[in-house]
């Protein structure tokens, strides 16, 4: 009983529900690790029993939690209440009153009572809900290494990007662009432990350089050109069963742009580099830092010398002096980085994009990377993230991410996520949430354990939640959930009450046993508050699922969980449910670009306040870009966008393609008003 009740006071679950009805029972292994690595010792009955009795007396002579919410426009906090009668509260010496509310905005909150107690807490004031798109808009979903054009080195980069926003949104009315993460890659290539997936990354707060245009940066005039170099990195991917080789893209980028930085800046882009370095502070220096480090003595940081494991040694601070010129280096390509983001945000707006671009937050970093450095104390030591056992995945999941320790949040008024959001939002107009869920709770494995020895913990979802709208609603920015997968009950309620968008896959959208039969959801059952898609980047190809060459790339792969003819049943039912509604012609079951025409027809017949297009759609790609469950099985992150024969197509040639254009009519004069509240941008 002392181990539940102390897992109880830490927010670590001693079970949890796979699926309604069932509840499977965490081991107390699992616990008793998670426990640990909050710094309790729950080894021994005694030892819990005697952190259990600590644990309840410092709740009991805790006036105030380390954070605090208080919602805006909303009955008063509950928190308030429990408080002795008569305590007063100040913000920064300012005595905040019974019927006054707080500004927007993270405040020291002091409290004392009419016996003298003191206290003080980290005091978030948000407002209710984020802002909502007003209208219905369309866009397109893109993995951006894969979008090569004639100017490319050897993968897609942020010129690209602006270039695909400005010709979706001139040439055929696109309202945003949804990319994949495009954080900070662990330096080094898979042979030093590494992969190429955009969602393992170094850090979630700096972008990676590898996506900048050499050629847009004003001092690239003055190096030699690397033009023909370039030219073969990006031939050896245009070629029949290329691949992108993002070492081969790094290393050229990276020679180059040592050239670069050897060119002085002029006087008005010293000033406006300056800037950055000082509104980015001491993070972008530890960033910075890490990857000079890393560059002397590898990219794990579990491998360096002892002293260079704090961020805040003498020895570590001693480095640094000693590698100023590398750190100046990195600070500059993230300054870089940063303005050709901006460059392509603004691409898009001034094309007419209502919304642009569309950034993704990864759920976690690498253990071994720049965050996990930086950061280290704001991390729980010796535990990964991941997923319990399901009805899709039998073992689990272990996506090898150090989680947050919930704890160490609180104490900081939520600092790391605050400053993470705020980058994340400032060349964007909305941002999706890997695993939307983890602001809730996330599945902990202790190191070298299988997934299925984890258990839950749980974070602060309303603290969370409530840095996510304050940074939202700052910015303007609106924010995307994805929630796809087992979910906890009452968590798409409370997202939807906080204006978070859900996400919505056409194939997963059926009325599933016991409550339901089975069969597909009519179009205007689904949810309004929702991106709504065909497919994600870890799913099938529309044309792959129609023509069955998922389920053929499965078995050849010993990953399928269903037969062919299982699956043939299943495209033939929507087919027929196409044809049904009209959105199908007659005669078309079998004409696959009518059908991937027909799947977008009945997306937007749906209510969704955002229908997504994945690019590769476009030109009939059939190859999926992640298989989950493979490494060296598939190429997973390097396929560059194909046509249905395989053949890799630049962006050039996707926007003269006749089937590009053809579905992209479909989405006509879809950007129209919505039933609901107002914008609420600003705060």
């Amino acid at each position: 009983m002392s181990l539940a009740r102390l897992a109880e006071l830490y927010g670590v679950a001693t079970s949890y529900s796979p699926s309604p009805g069932e509840t499977v029972r965490a081991s107390d292994a699992a616990v008793t690790a998670a426990l640990a690595a909050f710094g309790v010792d729950a080894g021994t009955p005694e030892a819990a029993r005697d952190a259990l009795a600590a644990r309840e007396a410092e709740t009991a002579r805790r006036l105030l939690p380390p954070t605090v919410v208080w919602w805006l426009q909303g009955p008063r906090p509950g928190w308030l209440d429990e408080l002795p009668e008569g305590t007063r509260l100040s913000l920064a010496g300012a005595s905040l009153g019974d019927h006054d509310s707080p500004p927007p905005g993270v405040h020291t909150l002091t409290a004392r009572t009419p016996a003298g107690a003191t206290a003080t807490a980290h005091l978030i004031a948000a407002p209710r809900k984020a802002p909502l798109p007003p209208t219905r808009t369309h866009g397109l979903l893109v993995q951006l290494y894969s979008l090569l054009s004639a100017r490319s080195w050897g993968m897609g980069d942020l010129a690209d990007l602006a270039d695909l926003a400005s010709w979706s949104a001139r040439t055929h009315g696109t309202g945003f662009l949804q990319v994949n993460p495009l954080h900070a890659a662990v330096p080094g290539g898979p042979e030093l432990g590494t992969d190429p997936s955009p969602y393992r990354p170094s850090s979630r707060r700096f972008p990676d350089p590898i996506h900048l245009r050499l050629e847009d940066i004003p001092e690239y005039a003055y190096v030699p050109s690397r033009a023909g170099d370039a030219a073969r990195l990006r031939e050896d991917v245009l070629r029949d069963e290329g691949l992108i080789d993002r070492d081969a893209v790094w290393a050229l980028k990276r020679e180059t742009l040592e050239a670069v930085q050897a060119v002085p800046l002029s006087p008005g882009r010293r000033a406006a580099y300056c800037d950055f370095l000082a509104e980015q502070g001491t993070a972008l220096e530890d960033h910075a830092t890490y990857n000079a480090l890393a560059e002397r003595h590898g990219p794990d940081r579990h491998s360096w010398p002892a002293p260079l494991q704090d961020p805040r040694s003498p020895e570590t601070a001693r480095a640094r002096r000693e590698l100023a010129d590398r750190v100046d280096f990195h600070s500059r390509l993230a300054w870089l980085t940063d303005t050709q983001m901006a460059a392509a945000q603004r691409t898009a707006r001034d094309a007419g994009m209502p919304i642009g671009l569309v950034h993704d937050l990864a759920v976690g970093v690498h253990p071994g990377g720049a965050d996990a450095w930086a950061q280290r104390d704001v991390f729980a030591q010796g535990m990964s993230v991941g997923a319990p056992p399901d009805a899709f995945n039998a073992r689990g999941q272990d996506w090898g991410l150090p989680p947050w320790r919930p704890d160490r949040l609180a104490a900081t008024g939520y600092a790391p996520f605050r400053d993470l959001l705020r980058n994340l939002m400032r060349h964007a107009g909305a941002v999706r949430i890997d695993h939307v869920m983890g602001l809730f709770r996330l599945w902990w494995i202790p190191e070298g354990e299988a997934p299925t020895e984890g258990t839950y913990v749980h974070y602060d979802a309303e603290a969370m939640l409530a840095v996510l709208l304050l940074e939202a609603s700052r910015s303007g920015t609106y924010v995307i959930g994805e929630d796809l997968g087992t979910v906890e009950p009452g968590v798409r309620e409370r997202l939807r009450e906080g204006g978070v968008l859900g996400t919505s896959v056409l194939w997963f959208e059926r009325r599933y046993p016991p409550e339901g039969d089975g069969r597909p959801v009519p179009a205007e059952e689904w949810r309004t508050d929702c991106v709504a898609t065909a497919t994600t980047h870890d799913l099938p190809s529309t044309a792959a699922r129609l023509s069955g060459d998922d389920v053929r790339l499965r078995e050849r792969l010993a990953l399928s969980t269903a037969t062919p003819a299982e699956a043939a049943a299943e495209i033939a039912e929507w087919l027929d449910l196409f044809a049904r509604l009209g959105v199908l012609p007659p005669g078309s079951h079998h004409d696959e670009e009518e059908a991937i025409r027909a799947v977008h027809r009945f997306l937007l017949r749906t209510p969704a306040r955002m229908v997504g297009l994945w690019l590769p759609d476009l030109v009939g790609d059939r190859r999926p870009q992640n298989l989950p469950g493979t490494w060296a099985e598939y190429p997973n992150w390097r396929l560059p966008v194909a046509d249905a024969a395989g053949r890799p197509v630049t962006l050039e040639e996707l926007a003269a393609s006749p089937r590009a254009h053809a579905l992209l009519h479909v989405f006509a004069g879809t950007a129209v008003p919505l039933i609901g509240p107002p914008d609420a941008r600003g705060v």
